[in-house]
């Protein structure tokens, strides 16, 4: 069976706080572990009023401390708001504090306007053009393999697992060179989904890490115990996507019954873009779509996204993906 792990954008859901969504990630991190997932990630994100995972590494820890045999990660840093060195003696940190239990994934987009570029004190365009170089001196601080002229500690030897993210030809080409796994974000962009995990496959040139290439794909999972069901569920996540697109990002809002039939054409349209990388219903509904997904790419493994407005509703839905799956 392909392996299904868990994607998580500590999502801070309207009438409540920072402090409760990082203790509702907590609880659907351990809620994956007892149902078998194999990766619980964090995605990092600034300045955003829903989203309370920017201090990925610290919210990490948290998670860490809180499991014991699932893996944790990112999912991940973007490499041009730091320095190499920071990174390595974070997730050098998390390695020593959780031991073979770290994954390290690594994005290019800074995600940046310029008054977060002001208050990181970086040029982001410039550090993204940074971004192979950059990636390589993390690598080096990590295996020692590049004799730097500083060591980074903790971090040097840690036993991490290096993953390259995108939703680009970028990323493909850049996983495939430097022999590293590849997780693809169609969840939100899927438009080059299968032109890169082609690419990646084809130019893959095995390292000490990886012999042969492995991919992991995104999707948005909500599962209920019908079909109506999830499509009502579905819709907080959907209001936030229209709202970031419209340039009017918040908290994740409560579901709203036939939220689609209320959207303008343009807003619809883009919803059924998203929903080719995608599965929402029944048991029997989403173990279809998954299998049809996993036929189309050829996943190793599916990482599952999807927030609800009622916490208790995403680890249902996580028991029910993982059980129809099995079945």
């Amino acid at each position: 069976m392909t392996r299904l792990s868990v994607l998580d954008l500590v999502p801070v859901r309207e009438g409540s706080s920072v402090s409760d969504a990082l203790a509702t990630a907590t609880e659907l991190a351990r809620a994956a572990e007892r149902c078998g997932y194999a990766r619980f990630w964090v995605a990092e994100h600034h300045a955003m009023d829903g989203i309370a995972g920017g201090a990925t590494s610290v919210v990490l820890a948290h998670i860490g401390n809180a499991t014991s045999t699932i893996r944790i990660g990112s999912g991940g840093i973007m490499l041009p708001n730091h320095t190499p060195f920071q990174i390595a003696e974070q997730f050098g940190t998390l390695d020593a504090l959780f031991p073979g239990r770290v994954d390290l994934g690594l994005g290019r987009a800074p995600g940046a306007g310029p008054e977060l570029q002001r208050a990181l004190r970086k040029n982001l365009n410039q550090a993204a053009d940074m971004f192979p170089q950059d990636v390589l001196e993390l690598r080096a601080l990590i295996t020692g393999d590049v004799d730097l002229p500083i060591t980074a500690t903790p971090g040097r030897g840690a036993r991490i697992e290096f993953w390259m993210l995108g939703s680009s030809l970028f990323g493909a080409q850049l996983a495939a060179r430097l022999g590293m796994p590849y997780a693809f974000a169609a969840h939100f962009a899927p438009d080059h989904l299968d032109a890169a995990l082609e690419l990646y496959r084809r130019d893959f040139m095995p390292s000490d890490a990886l012999e042969k290439p492995h991919v992991m794909v995104a999707m948005n999972i909500f599962a209920a115990e019908t079909d109506a069901e999830a499509e009502l569920l579905a819709s907080s996540q959907q209001q936030s996507f229209v709202r970031l697109r419209s340039g009017q990002p918040g908290k994740l809002p409560p579901p709203i019954a036939g939220y689609r039939g209320t959207l303008p054409a343009p807003a619809q349209a883009m919803l059924d873009h998203l929903g080719q990388a995608a599965a929402v219903g029944s048991p029997a509904t989403v173990r279809e779509k998954i299998a049809a997904f996993i036929e189309r790419t050829k996943a190793d493994e599916i990482i599952s996204c999807g927030a609800t407005f009622d916490p208790a509703a995403r680890i249902r839905s996580l028991e029910l993906t993982i059980d129809a799956l099995a079945s």
